[in-house]
């Protein structure tokens, strides 16, 4: 077998993702890990790579099947030239970040490659006919067999949402007791099968300030996350709370945990990021294929400035990496498990 294959898809080309990918890779090093190969063309790397003064070299190919174990690869998806104009949240630059994204995610259906790292988008650029999704979990979750979830993690914090990309006002009452069963399953599954924790612990955070009050502040807190969290308890799994959000990571809670599973987006990731930023990674759990991005946006105030960090997109690699290797062990591990302590007897 040849190195783990990493597909990267590039994001808006007017925003960081480019640069914080290629100088990833800058670091010939990183070659040792994996064989990265971008869906874009040659043009567009070369146009970056000379813009943003990044010092690598590349091989262009047609198709995945040419791709290269130690070197960067780039493979050419479209032949056209647009312009880059750093900064600008442009409809072409849009269309183009969709394009790469969709040729990652055919490649990662195919098997061609191993893992996809997706460099950021805008969320409005993107909109079209053909693409209507709030993002790229949307879409995977479209295009991939399993039951998508929102974790952001690091080594020492995970933490998961109940609702991701909608209204605070539909909130509550997107929030039942199917969701929260099938999140947890999907939390947990994760857990074991992609991090490799054995019996993990999660805590699952109120919706209304200080989870409701026993029922003075709302009551979806007594009425649907409590039955849950006790019916799932009951029967093995160890989840617990609802706990209070607003002190929950403050006080040191959040330690006590192996995941964390937040009512929704912000609830989440602001105390993820105040934690975390530039080291966080955001996974798509519980889906057939792995999907690792780096916690930030397009950052299109310094593009093209040089001054972007590539921290989170190296984390976003190497969690990449490490999810898929767990995966891979996990499934041997459960595979005839008798006829593996046979065979450890007899040895």
């Amino acid at each position: 077998m040849g190195k783990i294959r990493l597909g990267i898809s590039i994001g808006d080309y007017n925003g960081i993702g480019c640069e914080v990918a290629l100088k990833t890779f800058e670091d010939t090093r990183m070659l040792d890990f994996c064989t990265p190969v971008f869906f874009a063309s040659n043009k567009m790397i070369s146009q970056q790579k000379s813009a943003l003064d990044i010092n690598i070299n590349f091989n262009g190919v047609a198709d995945t099947s040419s791709v290269l174990d130690g070197k960067i690869n780039v493979v050419n998806i479209w032949k056209e030239n647009p312009k880059i104009e750093f900064g600008k949240a442009t409809k072409e630059a849009g269309q183009y970040a969709i394009k790469s994204f969709e040729a990652g995610v055919v490649a990662l259906k195919e098997e061609k490659v191993d893992v996809l790292v997706t460099a950021p988008i805008n969320k409005n650029n993107i909109q079209s006919e053909a693409f209507q999704f709030p993002g790229h979990t949307d879409y995977l979750a479209q295009e991939l067999e399993g039951q998508s979830l929102m974790f952001m993690v690091t080594d020492t914090l995970r933490v998961g949402l109940l609702t991701d990309h909608i209204a605070v006002k539909n909130v509550a009452q997107s929030i039942t007791p199917e969701l929260i069963r099938k999140k947890v399953y999907t939390i947990t599954e994760s857990l074991k099968m992609d991090f490799a924790i054995r019996r993990p612990k999660i805590a699952l955070l109120g919706i209304n300030p200080h989870s409701g009050d026993n029922g003075t502040i709302g009551e979806e807190d007594e009425k649907i996350l409590k039955p849950v969290i006790k019916e799932l308890f009951d029967t093995g799994t160890l989840v617990y709370g609802p706990y209070s959000a607003d002190s929950f990571f403050g006080s040191g809670a959040h330690k006590k945990f192996d995941a964390i599973l937040a009512a929704y987006h912000d609830q989440g990731l602001i105390p993820f990021k105040t934690l975390s930023f530039g080291k966080g990674v955001n996974y798509t759990a519980g889906l057939n294929r792995v999907r690792t991005s780096p916690d930030h946006g397009t950052a299109f105030e310094i593009a093209g400035t040089g001054q972007a960090d590539s921290s989170s997109f190296k984390e976003a690699v190497f969690t990449g990496i490490q999810v898929f290797k767990n995966r891979k062990e996990y499934k041997e591990l459960i595979k005839n498990p008798l006829q593996k302590q046979k065979t450890r007897r007899v040895g």
